[in-house]
């Protein structure tokens, strides 16, 4: 079973506050969407494995350690998930980005691809894949599933706020991939909406109803 990491430094939880704030205006909500993927991009990056390197000081030579083998890729769900991206990049700024688009089709409710745009060698990659809200978990399996169809092996799963029902259905769609969030809310409303969440992120991101 995958793991669940809640980062609720108080940095994070602060500002997570801020956000979830209804008078919070777009421009607010984009910068500290921004600030936090980079705080959680410092937990989600500690595991990456270190390999020696001979370097020489402006005093000595020495052995260092530098980050090894596989690199990072960064794949927002679109559209909101774009609003993380540049946090994560921050830290990282080497790592590739790709993109996917999806929707579920109202009639037979399988997810249907519109875009996909991702790195020639994304199944050598840590693959990061970020949307700020975990709701019912259904965007965020689907788009686990199509990169582990293009090769992906290595996935981890990054979101601002999750609901208890999304964590369920990403942990039994794919048991191998961890999710880190600022938050574990309460439940979902009939609408599927994050109870108390914090609205559609996409819609104040961007500033669109």
């Amino acid at each position: 079973m995958s793991t669940l990491h809640i980062i609720d430094h108080p940095l994070i939880t602060h500002k997570l506050t801020i956000m979830r704030r209804k008078e919070t205006g777009s421009k607010d909500f984009r910068e500290l969407l921004n600030e936090i993927a980079m705080l959680m991009g410092y937990e989600i990056t500690r595991d990456l494995p270190l390999e020696d390197v001979e370097i020489e000081t402006p005093v000595s030579k020495m052995t260092a350690k530098t980050i090894s083998g596989k690199k990072l890729a960064i794949v927002p769900i679109l559209r909101a998930g774009l609003g993380m991206v540049d946090g994560m990049l921050s830290l990282v700024p080497v790592a590739k980005v790709g993109h996917i688009g999806l929707y579920r089709d109202p009639e037979t409710h399988m997810p249907v691809e519109y875009y996909c745009k991702l790195p020639f060698d994304i199944e050598e990659r840590i693959t990061v894949v970020v949307d700020p809200m975990l709701a019912t978990g259904g965007s965020s399996s689907d788009a686990l599933t199509m990169l582990k169809n293009k090769g992906c092996k290595t996935l981890k799963l990054m979101c601002l706020v999750a609901a208890p029902e999304g964590v369920k259905k990403v942990q039994e769609d794919h048991p191998d991939v961890d999710i880190y969030c600022a938050a574990l809310d309460d439940h979902l409303n009939e609408h599927a909406y994050i109870i108390p969440g914090l609205g559609d992120a996409g819609d104040r991101l961007f500033g669109t109803k």
